[in-house]
């Protein structure tokens, strides 16, 4: 009993001496870093609310304000550990360590954020735009440091790692995307008719953009057939949906003028072969 006496006894003296001695810079401490917090929100704000009035991208004003946060937030934080007597440069060294090893392991996240920030600062696409890349395509929803995200007129979400686009040839059609088809016409018709009844039909389709005006032409010659192309312009949401209604009215259009979509013909040519009459 007496033992664990004197050993609480021994536990109190030694918190009455740190106190005693370090209560002070303890105190100077907590008030620092206390203080690194409400300087580094004074500071994010404020440059929120500058790059706003400057009209900077939302996800990168975002990023840099909160990166300045963080760094005036550390800056306090080794003010607040000298204030403890605590040396720093072991402390910087240790942290260049830790972040050249890590920097290894979390090099694909890494790359991601700078290409990331990349295509912000390059405004490659924004949100809104139609754009396909690795033979994804949709509606950029969202972009972030990491990733951007594509919507399909289906409803799907399509989550593309950023240094995959920033390495990548990618096609952006902003709002829009073309509709491409092709039809065959007997020989015995009027190319320059048959241009004119499609034109006119995938025109008259509601939701197709008057500007840029469909394309129609003759793309070549089949063996049983001229074949004419046809190419559209349509909202990338309707984009499935134009594309049926555009097929269907060219069809129906050429059916009303007359127009003959002829069935594909083959020669097909039977040989005998003579028996041997010996054999």
């Amino acid at each position: 009993m007496k033992e664990q006496v004197d050993l609480a006894q021994q536990v109190y003296q030694l918190v009455v001496n740190f106190l005693v001695t370090y209560s002070f810079q303890l105190l100077g401490a907590v008030l620092v870093v206390i203080a690194g917090y409400i300087v580094g929100g004074w500071v994010s704000r404020a440059l929120l609310r500058l790059q706003e009035r400057r009209d900077v991208d939302v996800t990168l004003r975002q990023f840099i304000a909160s990166t300045v946060r963080l760094l005036v937030v550390g800056m306090f934080l080794i003010v607040a550990l000298s204030q403890l007597g605590v040396s720093i440069t072991p402390l910087i060294a240790a942290i260049g360590g830790l972040a050249v090893g890590a920097s290894f392991a979390i090099q694909g996240p890494i790359s991601n954020y700078g290409a990331g920030l990349v295509i912000i600062l390059t405004r490659m696409f924004k949100v809104g735009d139609t754009i396909k890349v690795l033979d994804c395509s949709g509606i950029v929803e969202e972009i972030a440091l990491a990733t951007t995200i594509l919507r399909t007129e289906d409803g799907e979400r399509i989550v593309i790692p950023n240094r995959q686009i920033a390495g990548e040839i990618h096609t952006n059609s902003f709002a829009y995307r073309v509709v491409e088809g092709q039809v065959g016409i007997s020989y015995q018709d009027d190319p320059l008719i048959a241009i004119a009844v499609i034109s006119s039909a995938v025109t008259g389709i509601d939701g197709v953009p008057e500007q840029p005006q469909p394309q129609v032409g003759i793309a070549g010659f089949g063996d049983s057939s001229v074949n004419v192309d046809y190419r559209f312009w349509v909202p990338t949401e309707r984009y499935f949906e134009l594309l049926h209604a555009g097929n269907l009215a060219v069809y129906q259009a050429l059916a009303e003028n007359h127009i003959t979509i002829p069935f594909p013909q083959r020669e097909v040519s039977i040989t005998q072969v003579a028996q041997n009459p010996a054999g």
